[in-house]
């Protein structure tokens, strides 16, 4: 293999291994391009976290050879962590009309945006960027103008499908273009890189048709009111939602800034198509008969300030649930938000109304390919080599062996997960050597600054609590001023086991009588130690200790 040797290495750095924070990089001799920048919502155990970022060290280490940024689409697993890595790059983002507005939005609020340029992509033009040039194949999604991506490298073509899914009976257009897909593999596909997240569903997966049909059958049957509540990005439910409105002659008003926002926008832009006569305030709906009314609302995920989880708790300003309402939540449940979702179906059922939910109705299509569709597009490309992207360990290594079903040898049918690049050459492959790869804890304005050490302590605090003892020493005399004081936050309630408490200081009194004089690292570390013991032998429980030796 010779130094000057054409190559293409893949680093993925996030989104294998798990679902969300899908980010990808793509690196030739004069070339590197990052594909996707998302963030993924933190899991229960990340106490207090806003939100989880790939490590970008690799690509900041690079940057004077970062070219690019593709976009596939616009959910935030795939463009949410943008605002974190470009204040130290610059380079330009590439992506769909729709796409690049939602990103403007985003950067927009972090004040970003005069320093990005970004520039749209259609499939009708391939685009250059260094040795790679990037065809853009239309993929149905549960988000409009999303990318697919066939890819001509310097050792062979390349596959990446995005998030996607086939329907076979599209509305307006939101489909799978496997033709574009097929023509550009006609003449050979070294790699295919291909959405796992549905790997475990069998069949295909339900078409918006079939959506728009049951959601239909809905609005024919109810009575009053129909609060729907969708992700705010999904522009061609809320299409179907509008267009079901007029039909059955009832208004829709919207109640949620990331849905106002997004639908004033996707008007302006001529991605949604609503007559003046069916959108209404929320301050006019009062005027109409509750059987004329469609409320479309945040909130799908139980989130604690959304319009829909206000309102399930009789918080909202403006509305209030009654009892002939028909609640649908026309989105699926995110893994980490069950509990929260839960809790609001169950006030609005309280509340009198009647909810439909996924799991109860058809009334939400994962954008996602089944298993059957995934093999079509295995068999649409027919690659030499396969990586599956997107997705936990099961969901890759079930996708590599479809592959394997498929055709694919099993030695090319290669699991990678986060920080583990791959490097192409034109008659080899080789396996690099693990990168860091471990994601970045966003806390408020912190990035990085809290681990499993902080982490940990949270979850001390959060099941054990707190004790904190203050003492207050003489620094003339060496005596007791004041304290032993014990303050319990979160631990026991102070009243009930005032007597315990009272046991507490007289150990401290103890260990203060026996501590040379003016040791307070060696009063506190005794105090640490002794109290932590003490607790888990008279109650089971071992709080965090803070000992405050203060000297006046």
């Amino acid at each position: 293999m010779t130094a000057d040797a054409d190559y293409l290495t893949l680093t993925p750095l996030g989104g294998l291994g798990e679902i969300g924070q899908n980010c990808m990089v793509l690196e030739t001799r004069d070339t590197m391009v990052l594909i996707d920048c998302g963030l993924r919502f933190p899991d229960d155990f990340l106490l207090g976290v806003d939100v989880v970022i790939p490590r970008f060290d690799y690509v900041l280490k690079n940057k004077d050879k970062l070219k690019a940024i593709i976009l596939t689409h616009g959910h935030e697993d795939h463009i949410g962590a943008l605002p974190w890595l470009l204040p130290y790059v610059s380079v330009p983002l590439y992506g769909s009309k729709f796409t690049l507005k939602l990103v403007e939005n985003k950067l927009s609020e972090f004040n970003l945006l005069d320093y990005t340029p970004l520039e749209v992509v259609s499939q009708k033009e391939p685009l250059q960027v260094g040795d790679l040039t990037f065809n853009f194949f239309l993929v149905c999604h549960s988000i409009i103008q999303g990318f697919g991506l066939g890819i001509e490298t310097p050792v062979g073509k390349i596959v990446h499908t995005g998030d996607f899914k086939l329907d076979p009976e599209p509305l307006d257009g939101h489909y799978t273009d496997l033709e574009a897909f097929a023509r550009f593999s006609r003449d050979g596909v070294r790699l295919l890189m291909s959405d796992s997240t549905n790997v475990e569903r069998e069949g295909h997966a339900l078409t918006e048709k079939e959506i728009k049909n049951s959601l239909g059958s809905i609005m024919a049957e109810a009575k009053g009111r129909i609060p729907v509540t969708l992700f705010s990005s999904h522009i061609q439910r809320m299409q179907e939602v509008f267009d079901l409105a007029s039909q059955f002659g009832r208004k829709v008003a919207v109640s949620g800034k990331s849905l106002d926002s997004n639908i004033e926008m996707a008007r302006e832009q001529g991605f949604l198509r609503v007559s003046p006569k069916t959108y209404c305030s929320l301050e006019e709906i009062d005027s109409f008969d509750d059987s004329r009314i469609v409320l479309l609302l945040t909130g799908s995920q139980g989130e604690p300030l959304s319009a829909l989880t206000r309102l399930a708790l009789g918080e909202h300003r403006q509305l209030k649930i009654k009892s002939k309402d028909t609640v649908l939540m026309s989105s699926r449940i995110i893994p980490g938000n069950t509990k929260a979702i839960t809790r609001v179906i169950n006030n609005l059922y309280r509340l009198g109304a009647d909810v439909y939910y996924e799991k109860v109705r058809a009334i939400h299509a994962s954008g996602h390919a089944h298993k059957e569709e995934l093999k079509i597009m295995l068999k649409t490309v027919t690659p030499r080599f396969f990586i599956p992207l997107h997705g936990e360990y099961r969901h890759l290594f079930k996708h590599a062996e479809l592959a394997r079903e498929c055709g694919v040898a099993p030695e090319r049918s290669i699991i990678l997960e986060d920080g583990h690049p791959i490097t192409f050459f034109k008659d080899s492959v080789r396996l690099e050597e693990k990168i860091p790869s471990d994601s970045i804890l966003v806390d408020g304005k912190g990035v990085g600054d809290v681990g499993r050490t902080v982490l940990k302590e949270r979850h001390i605090l959060g099941e054990e609590g707190l004790v904190i003892v203050v003492m207050v020493i003489s620094e003339k005399t060496g005596e007791l001023v004041m304290g032993p004081r014990i303050l319990s936050r979160g631990f026991i309630f102070e009243q009930q086991y005032e007597h315990i408490l009272e046991d507490a200081k007289c150990l401290l009194l103890d260990i203060f009588e026996n501590v040379p004089p003016g040791d307070s690292k060696k009063l506190e570390e005794k105090i640490r130690s002794t109290l932590r013991k003490f607790f888990r032998k008279i109650l089971g429980r071992d709080p965090i200790v803070i000992p405050l030796a203060i000297k006046v």
